[in-house]
């Protein structure tokens, strides 16, 4: 896979589909890496130039030394845009990702053409219980939060019907970079988007899952009371609907950005 170097900083990401189409960006949830969406490119490359990339501290990506935030998440995006000489994309999110996809839509809205939210919200959990798993995290690794990561992403019986599937990611994060994986718990504590996304004015598709018990179907409504002219869509799934519920996450996803 291909790795970009930003100031310094190192993005992995790759690029598939159609190069004279329309680009449509993929931004990962916390603790995977970019490989999340492969179920979506093989219905979608035709019409789109696909773009993926790890967030930063995931996957290939390299992980700050410093302090990370949204923001610094949100210019990542552009500065990649910018060096792949992207000017506008279609913007897709999934948790953490659709907290920087909000970031994107609120703070450069001209750099994107449709949003899809899937799976987020405004603010997503509680301050202190971020701060206290990016504590747990750098104390003694990410195996105590891989334990409990397949309940959290998926229902018992997808778990049940997709064994090595849910296994193949769960170990992904268990082997993930630790730190990366704290310093972006530490951006979710502090992200509150709740008074801007008012401001949001483009094409807006919302994706909750059912049975999402971290973002739930109630964060998703109150998102679209917000974003002025927001679709919602819910599927039967819970956090990471892309995976559980791929056919019909491809299909909304298809039909809104071909609209």
């Amino acid at each position: 896979m291909p790795v970009m170097q930003l100031d310094g900083h190192a993005v992995s990401y790759q690029l598939d589909g159609n190069p004279a189409a329309p680009c449509l960006t993929f931004s990962n949830s916390l603790g995977t890496d970019f490989s999340m969406w492969q179920g979506q490119i093989a219905l979608l490359q035709r019409d789109f130039r696909i773009l993926r990339y790890d967030t930063r501290g995931h996957g290939a990506s390299a992980c700050h030394s410093g302090p990370v935030t949204l923001e610094l998440l949100g210019q990542d995006v552009l500065k990649l845009l910018d060096a792949l000489a992207i000017e506008r994309t279609h913007f897709c999110g999934l948790s953490m990702g659709g907290m920087i996809a909000q970031w994107l839509a609120i703070h450069a809205p001209q750099r994107l053409d449709r949003l899809v939210l899937a799976n987020t919200a405004a603010r997503i959990g509680q301050q202190q219980a971020w701060l206290e798993r990016a504590a747990l995290v750098r104390a003694g690794g990410l195996n105590a939060v891989a334990d409990g990561a397949a309940g959290r992403w998926f229902t018992p019986a997808f778990a049940q019907r997709a064994p090595q599937r849910v296994a193949a990611l769960v170990a992904g994060l268990r082997h993930a970079n630790a730190e990366g994986y704290a310093a972006c718990c530490e951006a979710l504590a502090a992200a509150d988007l709740r008074g801007r996304i008012a401001d949001i004015k483009l094409a807006s598709l919302l994706i909750a899952g059912e049975s999402d018990p971290v973002t739930t179907t109630a964060d998703a409504r109150a998102m679209q009371q917000s974003i002025a002219g927001a679709e919602l869509v819910t599927l039967p799934a819970s956090h990471i609907s892309n995976i559980e519920a791929e056919t019909a996450f491809n299909q909304a996803l298809r039909e809104f950005l071909l609209r």
